[in-house]
């Protein structure tokens, strides 16, 4: 098999663009994705005034004729469509991704050239290009490995050049152009690995599941949107919420016990990374980063949540809100069942019906979480002995909760680990940085959150308002790549505090093709028309801390949404709550 940057510049293919028409994106998606379970190559084609049924079933008509020329029998295809255009995928076995990948994009060349009067590469050329690099990327070696694999119940990791063969500590890596005739399989096995989604609590969720599977014994690791660790030890900090960060965690040969934290951005680019999962949780769904690869709506984005049930192992657990309405919309669009359910509303419809007939699931009733499995309903825990709730009042915490425990379930853990996870697991800089982890200052409380959309927003102020305080002050500021709807939303969100004034910071590096000053302003905007008696601006976000620190007073209560200079703010409200009273400069 060739190199993959050698298969990457084996040939070109012209993309003529007018009319309305784009190829907007032609990828390999090398794992579960939100088509099929198998791998293969998607493109999402964009047209104005074409209808996208039109579209596709013209794509998906001309990507046939070539497959078949090709010789590929019986092909695997899907496509989608959405306002302004379609999605088609076409399965291929892993050692054919390229080669798909440029077949795809290879049907919307004579697509669009016909449609634009544009010339087209000749058939003949096209074809001898794409046998050409059909050859090359062949491997027998990787397919029969890939199979006895699958036969044993092993999982795998394939990235450009490197293949993995279990997990962790059952792992062995190998580069694919010198793969083992025979590998050992003796030594190869998966390990326990849960995957977390959804919009928000994903990365509290994942903490929550390590933290509970080291708590029974074993080296547990985490990939999240801030850093992959194995055993407490960070390997590298950033967001690894995508596939890369789950192959440098599940090729530590000492992990024992794996969470993936799983982005929307990682299942749409590459696929999910592994298929062997015991557990996959599905938080919440709600309007976010919208408008990528033809995801245009909350709906569609729920679908593509939900893919992570295809990583599931035979037997594996997928864990859904029952309170999340489009979560529980899509799943049953998609036909899910059997899937274990969660939720703080006793009255929700699958969350019921799951109690009713024995099933497991999970909930909160009279203060407490539940947990029910095949041995009946057991009290885990009081939610005002879970520190990360607020004493009950962080109800998303609760949701958080639940769904760590139940994913814990699934991976083997026992009970005792699980409640004493949750019984000790703090909103600090320590176990949950940047999930309403609080600090004292000046008699005052001052909780910084990284929450940075309005559905986040709105669920801690929800859990700060019950807290009671003199005066409420809120730090805000936000990325320009959000609508000027999205961006009032989230002052609206804030607003929900009621405070007493709100402190705007501008984000330069963050303005993202807007003008200086426009975010700012339109958040300062809608935080004045959403009733906040002051509002002042601020060049930064850690200025915008000092400006709120500098007003505390005994008993006040302030909340800093941060994006930006995030270790100067944890280092500026550190210092300040060793001064107690004193002033902060």
């Amino acid at each position: 098999m060739a190199r993959a940057a050698d298969l990457q510049e084996a040939f070109e293919i012209p993309l003529p663009e007018g009319g309305g028409l784009i190829l907007d994106s032609c990828r390999r998606l090398l794992g579960p994705n939100l088509f099929a379970t198998e791998t293969g190559a998607v493109g999402d084609g964009l047209a104005t005034g074409v209808a996208p049924e039109g579209l596709l079933a013209d794509w998906s008509g001309r990507l046939g004729d070539l497959l078949a020329a090709l010789g590929w029998s019986a092909p695997h295809l899907i496509g989608r469509t959405f306002d302004g255009g379609a999605s088609l995928f076409l399965a291929a076995p892993e050692d054919r991704l390229f080669t798909a990948t440029f077949a795809v994009e290879a049907a919307w060349h004579y697509l669009a050239s016909d449609r634009l009067g544009v010339a087209p590469v000749p058939m003949a050329r096209m074809l001898a290009d794409l046998a050409a690099l059909q050859r090359a990327e062949a491997s027998p070696a990787l397919l029969r490995l890939l199979g006895q694999a699958g036969a044993r119940g092993v999982d795998r990791l394939l990235d450009d050049d490197l293949l993995t063969l279990g997990h962790g500590a059952g792992a062995a890596t190998w580069a694919t152009d010198a793969l083992p005739s025979e590998p050992d399989w003796a030594l190869l096995h998966d390990v326990p690995l849960a995957m977390v989604t959804g919009t928000n609590g994903k990365t509290t969720t994942v903490r929550l599941i390590a933290a509970m599977g080291a708590e029974a014994g074993l080296v547990a690791g985490l990939s999240s949107t801030e850093a992959v660790a194995v055993g407490g030890q960070v390997l590298d900090k950033g967001d690894y919420s995508g596939p890369a960060g789950a192959r440098m965690l599940l090729r530590d040969p000492r992990l024992q016990l794996g969470v993936l934290e799983v982005a929307r951005g990682g299942i749409l680019r590459r696929g999910l990374p592994v298929g062997h999962a015991r557990a996959a949780v599905v938080t919440n769904v709600a309007a976010d980063h919208l408008g990528h690869y033809g995801i245009l709506t909350v709906p569609d984005l729920a679908r593509v949540k939900l893919a992570v049930r295809r990583s599931l192992a035979p037997g594996g657990a997928l864990i859904l809100n029952a309170g999340d309405p489009e979560l529980v919309a899509a799943a049953r669009a998609e036909g899910v069942t059997g899937a274990v359910w969660f939720g703080r509303d006793l009255a929700a419809p699958d969350l019921a019906h799951a109690r009713g007939a024995g099933r497991t699931c999970g909930w909160l009733e009279g203060g407490v979480l539940w947990l029910q499995d095949g041995q009946g309903a057991r009290a885990l825990i009081a939610a005002k002995d879970v520190p990360l709730t607020l004493g009950g009042a962080a109800l998303y915490n609760v949701e958080n909760a639940l769904a760590a425990a139940l994913a814990a379930r699934a991976l083997g853990l026992p009970d005792a680990a699980i409640r004493a996870v949750l019984a000790r697991f703090q909103s600090d800089a320590k176990d949950n940085p940047g999930r309403a982890n609080e600090f004292r200052v000046k008699g005052a409380r001052v909780f910084v959150d990284f929450a940075h959309n309005p559905h986040s927003i709105a669920a801690v102020t929800s859990a700060l308002a019950a807290v009671p305080a003199k005066r409420r002050f809120v730090l805000m500021a936000h990325a320009g790549d959000r609508s000027d709807e999205d961006i009032r939303g989230l002052a609206q969100g804030a607003a929900a505090l009621r405070p007493d004034g709100v402190v705007v910071a501008e984000m330069a590096k963050y303005a993202r093709g807007r003008p200086p000053g426009q975010v700012q302003a339109i958040l300062a905007d809608a935080a004045r028309r959403a009733g906040v008696p002051e509002v002042v601006l601020a060049p930064g976000p850690a200025a915008g801390a000092r400006e709120i620190l500098a007003r505390l007073q005994p008993g006040d209560l302030a909340l800093l949404l941060v994006h930006d200079e995030r270790q100067a703010i944890f280092d500026l409200l550190t210092a300040a709550a060793g001064q107690g009273t004193g002033a902060v400069s």
